[in-house]
């Protein structure tokens, strides 16, 4: 049983339908990378995970258990922590205020001093600037901050949503370092979605390529990156399309689109 299972979902925003039936697994302690153009679905997927929108169709299973009739505030403390786009931090409150406010679902208040140690080892940055506040920060500190504070949750499983956003080439090396640290240390599981398509699949196992709402492509991640149809539109180089941006229409498709 995976740790994650989406099952013929489906979501739409109003008549518009983001997802049409998408199938996706996530084992436990991999790192799973979602790719594809702006407005392929990669952010809805995370949203209706953390159940941020509603489902139209299908379900997600977390541990065995349907997260369909889930409520928003408790996903969290099932296990399930989200970093989304732009970061979501507290700009007006300090590192550490940020930080404790990952805690509030932990069970156990005795690990805290360890789940700090833990994130103020793999980011000494964040505990030399504990007391100043999140929103005077650059952005790759501020993009830390976010990660530490999902590992405050404790979570088996952090999505998250193109966290290289905005940062200089040095500091993307940097929080895909960072990410696979999280996950080879801790064991923690990985959704990712990603439009730096090379850096994502350097970290990633396995791999999945959405255009329009749908899957075309899934496998091992180093067996996308070197499929013609991903090299083409996702792994150009420098260009347009290397990150996924501005990807020609229906390049990906297939006979078979599980290829």
């Amino acid at each position: 049983m995976s740790l994650l299972e989406i099952k013929n979902l489906s979501v739409s925003y109003g008549v518009i339908k983001a997802l049409q039936g998408i199938d996706l697994r996530v084992e436990e302690g991999e790192i799973v990378s979602l790719l594809g153009a702006n407005g392929a679905g990669k952010t809805t997927v995370l949203r209706a995970i953390s159940r941020l929108l509603p489902i139209g169709g299908g379900d997600i299973i977390f541990q065995g258990k349907s997260l369909a009739a889930v409520p928003v505030h408790t996903v969290v403390s099932l296990g399930i922590a989200h970093v989304p786009e732009g970061r979501g931090i507290f700009p007006n409150l300090t590192v550490l205020e940020n930080l404790k406010l990952g805690t509030w679902t932990c069970k156990k208040k005795s690990g805290l001093p360890g789940l700090f140690q833990e994130v103020f080892t793999l980011f000494p940055r964040l505990e030399e600037r504990r007391t100043q506040l999140a929103g005077t920060m650059s952005g790759g500190e501020q993009q830390m901050l976010a990660l530490g504070r999902a590992m405050m949750t404790d979570a088996r499983v952090i999505l998250l949503d193109e966290p290289s956003m905005g940062l200089s080439p040095l500091l993307v090396k940097e929080v895909f370092r960072v990410i696979k640290q999280i996950n080879a240390t801790k064991g923690t599981t990985i959704l990712l979605v990603e439009q730096n398509a090379n850096m994502a699949l350097k970290i990633a196992n396995r791999g999945y390529v959405l255009e329009n709402g749908r899957i075309v492509l899934e496998g091992p991640a180093k067996e996308l990156a070197h499929d013609p149809r991903v090299k083409e539109a996702y792994l150009g180089g420098e260009g347009r399309n290397a990150g996924g941006r501005d990807t020609p229409a229906h390049i990906l498709q297939s006979p078979d689109p599980k290829v």
